[in-house]
C-alpha cells in the first residue's frame, strides 16, 4: 500500500517508520523550512528513528497526497486548517482513506476531530482514527504495545486492520468513535494531573487520579451518546500507564514541571483538551472534577494545595 504520513513530529514520524518496516511504500511529510524535516533530509534521523533511503522525504503538500491512504499526526488544533489546504489543492480527495493519528478536540467548536474531518471533507469520506498506548521510545526498542482502529466505515476499519497489523503493534477493531476520540483526547488531561501530583510529591494519589479520572471520562462518554465502558480501553484507562507515569509522556513532564515552576517547551496537547473538555461537559451537564481542577490550576492560575483540596472537600458519595 502507498501511505503519505503527514506530520514529521515525533509520533508522525514513528508511524512512517513503522509502516516502513511491515512492508508498505511511504512518503513522510512536513513543511519547508521546519527543522524536523531539515533533519530528515539531511541525516534520515531525528535522534530517535533512522529512515533508510526507501522512505521519501517530501515537503510539496500535493505530492505527498499522491498516496492512496493519508495518515495525518500533528497538532490538533491545526487540523481544520490542514484539511482546508487539502480540499484545495488535491480534486481526488474523496477517493482516498484518511487515518487520523492525533488527539484532541477543537477547543473553538467543542468537537471531535472526526467531526471536524467530515466537516470539512463531507461525510461519506473514508475515515478511520488510529489511537492507543505507546511511546516511540519503546517501539524503537522492540517493546510491542495494542492499540485500536476505530471508523464509522466497517470495511474501512477492517482493511487497515488488516494492513496495519505487525509484530509490535496488536490492533483491535473498535467500535464506539465518540467514547474512543473523547477517551484518547481526555487522557492527555489525566495525564497532566498526574504530573501535577509527581510535582507535589503526591505520587502516591495516581491510582485514586486513575480510578476516578476514568469514571468521570465515562460519564462524559456515556452522555455524548458513546459507549462508557469505552473509558476503560485501550484510548483512555489501557494507555495511562503511558501518560500516567511513563518518563516519555510529555503531558505528564509538562504537569510536573507546571507543579515545580519550571518552564516545558515540548507540546503538551492536553493543556489544550482541558479547554475544551470544559465547554463540552457545561453543554452536557456533566461534572468532570478532576478535569476542572486541572483547569483551574492552568487558566485561573487557582493554587494547586487549593485545588487539591477542593477536590478532597467534595460530597462525600458511593464509589459507583
Amino acid at each position: 500500500m502507498k501511505i503519505s504520513v503527514l506530520g514529521c513530529g515525533r509520533w508522525g514520524s514513528f508511524i512512517a517508520w513503522y509502516l516502513d518496516t511491515i512492508g508498505h511504500k511511504i512518503s513522510l511529510y512536513g513543511r519547508a523550512g521546519s527543522e524536523h524535516i531539515k533533519a530528515f533530509q539531511e541525516t534520515r534521523t531525528n535522534g530517535q528513528i533512522r529512515f533508510n533511503e526507501r522512505v521519501a522525504i517530501v515537503t510539496d503538500l500535493k505530492e505527498a497526497l499522491q498516496a492512496e491512504t493519508i495518515v495525518i499526526s500533528i497538532p490538533s488544533q491545526n487540523l481544520r486548517s490542514l484539511l482546508q489546504q487539502i480540499r484545495q489543492i488535491e480534486p481526488a480527495y474523496a477517493e482516498k482513506t484518511f487515518v487520523l493519528c492525533m488527539k484532541g478536540i477543537e477547543i473553538e467548536s467543542g468537537k471531535r476531530l472526526s467531526e471536524v474531518f467530515y466537516e470539512e471533507m463531507g461525510k461519506n469520506s473514508r475515515l478511520a482514527v488510529w489511537l492507543g498506548p505507546g511511546h516511540v521510545q519503546e517501539f524503537v526498542a522492540g517493546v510491542p504495545n495494542c492499540m485500536v482502529i476505530d471508523s464509522d466505515k466497517e470495511e474501512v476499519k477492517e482493511k487497515l486492520v488488516a494492513e496495519f497489523k505487525g509484530p509490535l503493534i496488536r490492533f483491535y477493531y473498535g467500535n464506539d468513535m465518540i467514547g474512543n476520540e473523547i477517551g484518547a483526547a481526555s487522557k492527555n488531561v489525566i495525564g497532566i494531573a498526574a504530573g501535577l501530583l509527581d510535582g507535589m510529591g503526591l505520587s502516591s494519589l495516581k491510582g485514586a487520579l486513575m480510578a476516578r479520572g476514568t469514571r468521570e471520562i465515562a460519564r462524559l462518554i456515556a452522555k455524548m451518546g458513546g459507549n462508557e465502558l469505552s473509558a476503560y480501553g485501550l484510548c483512555h484507562l489501557g494507555d495511562y500507564e503511558a501518560t500516567v507515569f511513563s518518563p516519555y509522556s510529555h503531558n505528564r513532564a509538562f504537569g510536573e514541571k507546571y507543579a515545580k515552576g519550571e518552564p516545558y517547551e515540548l507540546l503538551a496537547e492536553g493543556y489544550y483538551t482541558v479547554k475544551a473538555l470544559k465547554k463540552m461537559a457545561e453543554e452536557n451537564g456533566v461534572d468532570l472534577p478532576i478535569c476542572n481542577a486541572v483547569y483551574a490550576v492552568l487558566y485561573e492560575n487557582l493554587p494547586l494545595k487549593e485545588a487539591l483540596s477542593t477536590l478532597f472537600t467534595r460530597s462525600l458519595k458511593t464509589e459507583f
